[in-house]
Formats: structure tokens, sequence, C-alpha cells
């Protein structure tokens, strides 16, 4: 158990990804604050918003590899394939599905405004605009290479 824990401790790649998860969820939070005029810990660490955390995350994580491992090893690919997949859901499916829970939402506001239909609310937050996602991409390589 102690070289299990030792080995986490001294795991540069993960503490590096962790670290640029945490500054784009906390740049999120800021950006929501000061738009919003109200802090909400689940803007800091749900879906959507500025930057995406998500590609923060994955491209943090795919260029600590690449720069440990080598830009040809096979870690370094899965890493690559695996960021991409992220990113491309985030700016794909997952906004598809934020932008139709909104029209749920207003069909519910408009239909049921008066009546006994009680449905809870759809999350809206799901996805991404191209340029968060780019942003946090962005965030993640650069945390990454400061950090190496």
């Amino acid at each position: 158990m102690y070289v299990f824990l030792n080995q986490i401790a001294s795991n540069k790649v993960l503490w590096t990804t962790l670290l640029a998860w945490l500054i784009a969820a906390s740049v999120k939070g800021v950006i929501y604050f000061i738009k919003e005029k109200k802090f909400s810990f689940w803007r800091c660490v749900g879906n959507g918003g500025m930057p995406s955390s998500h590609s923060a995350t994955v491209s943090c994580l795919s260029t600590a590899i690449g720069l440990k491992d080598g830009w040809n090893s096979v870690s370094a690919t899965l890493a690559l394939i695996f960021a991409l997949v992220v990113m491309i859901d985030a700016t794909g499916v997952r906004q598809a599905a934020g932008k139709q829970a909104i029209t749920l939402n207003k069909i519910i506001d408009e239909l049921f405004k008066e009546g006994e239909f009680h449905q809870e609310r759809l999350k809206e937050f799901l996805g991404h605009t191209p340029l968060q996602v780019i942003t946090g991409a962005i965030l993640g390589v650069v945390i990454a290479i400061i950090l190496k």
C-alpha cells in the first residue's frame, strides 16, 4: 500500500493534469461570477462554460504524456485520441443535447405554466462552444509545458 501511495504522490503527470482541471474550473467560476454577479460551485465543476475544464484536462494529460514518454509512444497516442474524442463530444453531442434541453424547458414553461404538469427542468449546460473547447485545450497544453 505504501508503494502505491508513494507512486501516486510522485506522479507528476497526474498532479499536472489535476492542476490544469483546477485552474480551468476556477477560471470558469470567476467568469461566471463576473457575468452573473453570483457564485456557483456547480458552475465551476459542472458541464459547459468558459473555458472547458474537460478540454483543459485531457489536453494537459496528452501533452504531459507526450513530453514524458515521447510523441511516438503508445501512451501518447492513446492520450491524444482520448483527448480528441472528449473534445469532439463536448462540442457535438453534448452541445446539441444542451440546446434540446433549452427548447424542452421553454415548451414546459409555456405549455404547462398554469396546469398541474410537473416536469423537472432539464440540465442545459451540457456542452461547449468550439471557442470554449479550444481555449480549454490551449490552457491545458500551456500548463503541461510550463510544469514539465
